[in-house]
């Protein structure tokens, strides 16, 4: 599950208005999306799980929903957790979502930027070591080096690209990441 989908679970949820009461189609709406939120926390790792400020009531029932195996008792069982999640702050737990995808994106933009070292490295082989090793001075220059003429000959080759697998491992322990 993505992050956008916790997103738009929150954004469903109605605002509230002092002037006139919610429909009961939005109170509906807004039960099925802290239901939606309340999924996306199950299926959360614990580790994760654990950064959310939720109350026991509700961690009790979360980490219940695991041994529940009949369709219709893990739906009423939704049901009860989207219940409790009406009592939860719900800002903070949008501000958790919000600071995981953070997380997220500060990680992927980091694969990527080294998944750019390693085509330049494939592409303009020798010319690109020099800058990498000034931008990673640990590097190991000679297992570098044989990796990407591994990984230039397979792609000549029409080869599976075994080397450029192992040289972006090189240069994601190297940039410590």
């Amino acid at each position: 599950m993505s992050q956008e989908f916790s997103r738009q679970a929150f954004d469903r949820l109605s605002k509230i208005d002092d002037d006139e009461p919610p429909s009961k189609s939005q109170l509906k709406r807004d039960m099925h999306a802290l239901q939606a939120i309340g999924e996306h926390i199950i299926a959360m790792s614990p580790a994760e799980r654990a950064r959310f400020p939720l109350s026991d009531t509700l961690l009790a029932a979360v980490e219940e929903t695991s041994r529940i195996r009949s369709h219709e008792g893990r739906r009423r069982h939704m049901q009860y957790i989207g219940k409790l999640m009406r009592r939860e702050d719900l800002d903070a737990i949008r501000a958790v979502f919000d600071e995981i995808e953070q997380e997220e994106m500060k990680r992927n933009h980091a694969f990527h930027r080294l998944e750019r070292w390693r085509d330049r490295l494939i592409e303009e082989g020798d010319a690109a070591v020099e800058p990498f090793i000034e931008a990673f001075p640990a590097a190991d220059r000679q297992t570098l080096r044989q990796l990407i003429r591994n990984a230039r000959r397979e792609k000549d080759q029409g080869n599976p690209p075994t080397s450029s697998r192992k040289l972006f491992r090189l240069i994601r322990d190297t940039a410590g990441l």
